[in-house]
This record gives C-alpha cells, structure tokens and sequence, in this order.
C-alpha cells in the first residue's frame, strides 16, 4: 500500500510538497528562500484613554485585566513602535502580579507576570493606587 503524502514530511527545508516539486521541477533556475522580506500591517487601534498634559504630549492609557494571549501583548510592542516622540502608551494593570498568559514556570519557579512583561519591553505601568494626580477626577 502506498504512503500517502499527507502523513510524510516534506524534504527539509521546505514546507510543503507543492513548494518542494516547484522547486525541483519547474523554477530550477530561481534561487529558494534568497531573502527575507520586511513588512508592515496598518492596523487601527483605539486606546481606552487618553491624557494630554499642558505642553500636549499625548499619554494613551490602556486598561488591562490581563492579556488574553502573547499575540495581544505583542500587539502593544508594534503600536508603541508607532507612537510619535510625543506620545506614549502606558498599562493601567488591574494587577500587575496577574500571571502571564501561558507562562512557563522559570528555573527560579518563578512565573513572568503583567507587571514583569512591561518593565522587560520599556512599558510604564500603574494600578488604580498609583496613577499620577493629574489623571484623577478634580473633587
């Protein structure tokens, strides 16, 4: 009985079957995987809030509980990497302490938390205790 295809693995160094017989039977004269092609997606995204103080730097304020994923945490890293020099994206943690979504444990048995994530990527952060005195409501 034949192997079928599908439960084999491509020869390495491609990724699929199709790719390897283009390849080897069609496009011998094109050189495979030369380069490394950088992109970028315009993406929008909406702040929850946002503060402009008295000389109009812009500080976005983003809420968060926890991160559903590291895909949405990574997401934050490209928005800041969009932000003009007078403006800045910072984390309002619900707890700062709250694990890591899908975090492994470290050899110390320590767990990365929200708090450790945003000081490893240059992200300042608050919790509703320490948020500066011109964001709160005027009594």
């Amino acid at each position: 009985m034949a192997t079928s295809r599908r439960k084999v693995k491509p020869p390495k160094g491609y990724d699929s079957f199709f790719e390897y017989d283009a390849h080897t039977k069609y496009l011998k004269g094109c050189k495979y995987h030369p380069d490394k092609i950088q992109y970028v997606q315009i993406k929008m995204y909406e702040p929850d809030f946002i503060y402009i103080d008295n000389k109009g730097f812009r500080t976005y304020i983003e809420t968060k509980g926890r991160f559903r994923d590291a895909a949405e945490a990574r997401k934050y890293k490209d928005i800041r990497d969009g932000l003009e020099k007078n403006e800045e994206l910072v984390f309002l943690f619900q707890n700062p302490a709250t694990p890591f979504p899908h975090a492994k444990r470290r050899k110390n048995g320590t767990i990365m938390t929200h708090g450790a994530w945003a000081e490893l990527n240059d992200f300042r952060y608050f919790t509703l205790d320490t948020i500066p005195k011109a964001w709160k409501v005027k009594k």
